[in-house]
């Protein structure tokens, strides 16, 4: 066993040797890449005198496939897929007017429209509603309401379905189902 200085002078022996070498091979290669950066250019090497073969007549092109390479048109074929110059995003609410002698329930959008109790009986279940204006409605299956005609599809004892027609990106008509819930005590 060799003692821990030996092995210590050992090591930075190797080390010193390992970057000697290293830096012998980066001269070397640099070396080697400034001699290949001769400003001298090589003069060309004299060429045998070869005898002038006769040059073959070149096919003439027609005008009218240079005209029709250049007017060539790209045309887009939708194929059931969507304009990609359309956005995606659709301001519905802007095409929207409110209705003068419209019931007050359908002049405010159903996002807008906070579901506030449901009450029910043997025969029939009824919500009541506070709208953005501070005014409280009784509503039931049935009642129209919102800015694009919603009806009243269904009410639970905790929430209340409104089934209405928007128009989605592409303007064709789509159903939407909103669903309002009651707020928890905690809320």
């Amino acid at each position: 066993m060799m003692q821990p200085k030996n092995r210590r002078a050992n090591n930075r022996m190797l080390t010193t040797m390992n970057m000697k070498r290293t830096a012998v091979v980066l001269m070397l290669l640099l070396a080697t890449g400034l001699a290949g950066c001769d400003n001298k250019k090589a003069a060309p090497a004299p060429a045998a005198k070869q005898p002038a073969a006769p040059a073959a007549p070149a096919a003439p092109v027609p005008q009218a496939e240079e005209a029709k390479a250049e007017k060539e048109v790209y045309a887009y074929e939708a194929k059931n897929r969507r304009d990609p110059f359309l956005s995606l995003i659709v301001d519905i609410k802007k095409d929207v007017v409110r209705k003068k002698k419209a019931n007050p329930i359908e002049n405010f959008d159903v996002d807008e429209i906070k579901l506030i109790a449901i009450a029910w009986d043997k025969n029939n279940s009824y919500a009541m509603i506070t709208l953005p204006d501070g005014k409280s409605y009784t509503i039931k299956k049935g009642t129209t309401l919102g800015l694009y005609g919603g009806r009243v599809d269904e009410i639970t004892k905790k929430t209340v379905k409104i089934t209405e027609m928007v128009k989605n990106y592409k303007g064709q008509s789509v159903s939407k189902d909103t669903i309002l819930k009651l707020r928890e005590e905690g809320e």
